[in-house]
């Protein structure tokens, strides 16, 4: 694939209920979505790996959690808008462009910093999936609705999980 948009693939054929116009609008929303599951999966990670601090072991285990489940939201996204005929774009390249997580202060070294990184990240994305619900409704997506309900249930989860570290 060359350096085409998200809004330039074609749609695959499918004997999918919704119309083309839906679907590719579905797909570019998953896909947006789909950029920031990647970024964050990335920055929880940074945040694993360098926090330091009384909570350590805590802290270390949490963002690891943080990091799978987002590896886990990327995956079921990604295969949401193959399944609507899309194509998954999840290149290195498609998630700077694309995400709208701040980026990640890789400068960060005692615990707090990461606390409120990882949070900031976390709050972030659970707007932008708020968002894509009320999107995928307007679309009547269904569906897609209920897939980013859930994951904004589990984000919110992990968000109150690490925010729990702040005092």
């Amino acid at each position: 694939m060359s350096n085409k948009s998200v809004a330039e693939i074609h749609l695959n054929p499918t004997r999918h209920g919704l119309d083309t116009e839906t679907r590719q609008s579905a797909v570019e929303l998953l896909n947006a979505r789909l950029a920031d599951a990647i970024d964050l999966e990335l920055q929880a990670k940074q945040a694993h790996w360098n926090v330091k601090g009384p909570n350590f072991i805590g802290l270390h285990e949490l963002f690891d959690k943080v990091a799978a489940a987002a590896a886990a939201f990327k995956d079921e996204i990604a295969e949401r808008a193959v399944m609507l005929g899309g194509v998954a774009v999840g290149t290195a390249q498609a998630v700077v462009e694309r995400t709208t997580l701040a980026p990640y202060p890789v400068e960060a070294q005692d615990w707090k910093s990461h606390v409120d990184g990882v949070s900031s990240a976390l709050a972030k994305f659970g707007t932008a999936l708020r968002q894509g619900i009320e999107d995928a409704d307007e679309l009547d997506d269904a569906v897609t609705a209920d897939l980013l309900t859930g994951i904004a249930h589990e984000v919110d989860k992990y968000m109150w999980f690490v925010e729990a570290h702040r005092g």
